[in-house]
Formats: C-alpha cells, sequence, structure tokens
C-alpha cells in the first residue's frame, strides 16, 4: 500500500472481498453490513487530501450499496480513481464506473453489470435473461398467431411458470443497473471529456449523456455477454465499447500485483 501511495501521491483505500474464505452463509458480497466500516475507513483519511485512490476486487452484490458507496466517497472527494488488480465483477463493475479514472494491470477484467435476482427455489439467476426468455417466448407467440397457428404448448408452459415478481424485479433491477451506470459514466468519468481525440471536435453534453447511456447498455446486455460471469478485459472495454481505460506503468502495475 505505500508503494502505491508513494507512486500516486494520494491515499489509496483497500475494497477486496473475502475471496479466500466465505463466511458461514457461503456470502462475500457487496451488501449493507459493509456501509459503516466503508464511511469509517474514509473518515480517516486526513482532512487535506481531496483525491483519493480505491483498490478493488469483488464479485458484485447489492447495487443500492453501491450507489451508497459512491455518495459516500464523491462527498468527500473531489477526484476518486479505481484501481483493479484483478477481477471486479457485476455492482463491483457499476462501482468502477463512477471514477473520474480506471486503471487495469493487463491480468484485470470488469463484468458485465446486469444483476442477478432470485428465483423462488433460492437460486440467482441474471435479470436479464428473464427478460430474454420472455421475449423469445413472444416472438414465437406472434410468429404462430401471424401465421394462424395455436402458441406453441411449451411457450405457453413457460410463461406459466415464471414468477410475475420474479419478472418485475427483474425488469426494475436491469433498469436501475443500467440507469446508474450511465449516470456515473456521465457526472464523473466523462465530466472532463471537451474535445473528440480523431475529429478535435467539441463534445457536448448531450454527447456525454449518449455515450454513456450506449456503454451502460452494451454493459448490461445479456444476449452480448451470454453469462452473468463474462470477463471482460481493458481492450475489449476500449475497442468494442469505446471507455477508456488507464494503464498503469510498469512500476504501479507491479505495485497492484505485489499488493494483490
Amino acid at each position: 500500500i505505500a508503494d502505491i501511495e508513494a507512486l500516486r501521491r494520494r491515499p489509496c483505500l483497500i475494497y477486496v472481498g473475502n475471496v479466500v474464505k466465505k463466511d458461514d452463509s457461503g456470502n462475500s458480497s457487496i451488501d449493507s453490513s459493509d456501509d459503516l466500516p466503508f464511511r469509517e475507513m474514509v473518515a480517516k483519511v486526513p482532512a487535506e487530501h481531496r483525491s483519493v485512490d480505491i483498490f478493488l476486487a469483488t464479485n458484485g452484490g447489492s447495487a443500492q450499496q453501491v450507489s451508497n458507496f459512491v455518495n459516500c466517497l464523491r462527498a468527500r472527494f473531489d477526484e476518486v480513481h479505481f484501481l483493479i488488480p484483478s477481477f471486479c465483477m457485476s455492482a463491483g463493475t457499476l462501482f468502477a464506473l463512477s471514477g473520474d479514472h480506471i486503471w487495469m494491470t493487463a491480468r484485470a477484467y470488469l463484468g458485465p453489470i446486469a444483476p442477478q435476482v432470485p428465483t423462488s427455489s433460492g437460486r440467482y439467476v441474471p435479470a436479464q435473461a428473464l427478460l430474454l426468455l420472455v421475449a423469445e417466448i413472444q416472438k414465437q407467440g406472434d410468429k404462430a398467431m401471424e401465421q394462424g397457428l395455436p402458441v406453441p404448448w411449451a411457450a405457453v408452459r413457460i410463461i406459466d411458470t415464471l414468477d410475475k415478481k420474479e419478472l418485475g424485479e427483474a425488469i426494475t433491477a436491469s433498469q436501475y443497473s443500467q440507469t446508474m451506470a450511465a449516470q456515473f459514466l456521465q457526472s464523473y468519468k466523462f465530466r472532463k471529456w471537451t474535445t473528440r481525440e480523431t475529429s478535435r471536435t467539441p463534445v457536448s453534453n448531450q454527447d456525454r449523456a449518449n455515450t454513456a447511456a450506449e456503454i451502460a447498455a452494451a454493459l448490461c446486455a445479456h444476449d452480448r455477454w451470454k453469462s452473468h460471469g463474462h470477463t471482460i478485459s481493458r481492450d475489449v472495454l476500449l475497442n468494442e465499447l469505446r471507455l477508456r481505460i488507464d494503464h498503469p506503468d510498469a512500476a504501479l502495475s507491479r505495485a497492484m500485483v505485489r499488493l494483490w
């Protein structure tokens, strides 16, 4: 930590999910129990520091708690950078999107932000997967009716077995994550983006909003990534999603990897 702080000339706070030994419930996700210790950690930073690094590694968790973290950091600091040494998934990716800069080592990756919702059996499934299933069944039903045929029996049975509450939660959770991602990008990461690199033309507020919405939608698209656990490298983030990721130099990369 001291090596990173010496290179970066700012405090470095650590938020790492327990990936070595989970608690009795089998859970080490971001949740409300992290709120107080996180706020205490932030409060201990000397008042003269207005910029901070967050060393982040997590499998994800509550998007609502991520919003609380972001509000806590932004009330205290003018600039927040995220250092990603390895994996940062789901709600962790959402957290990183609130940074002015995201620094990723060559081995690091982010993940889709499409949330997972609990089913009646207690299993968690990607919210977008449920919505895609419903959309596909609707497509099959519409096609059958256009041809004067009955709706496929299998499609009817699937719809009958789907929990309406689960579907409602899937829609709400997806919209929440996508909306928060777009707001974070526009408010923080894109706020100093004023000129396009290639054309050198000015960037308007609407341009920032449109790009933020496009990236948020792409990160939330289950039909694109196919799996909630899909890993997204820094090159894919830049080349396919147009999300600029900072590459640490050799000294910072070594310090991040050593700490991890």
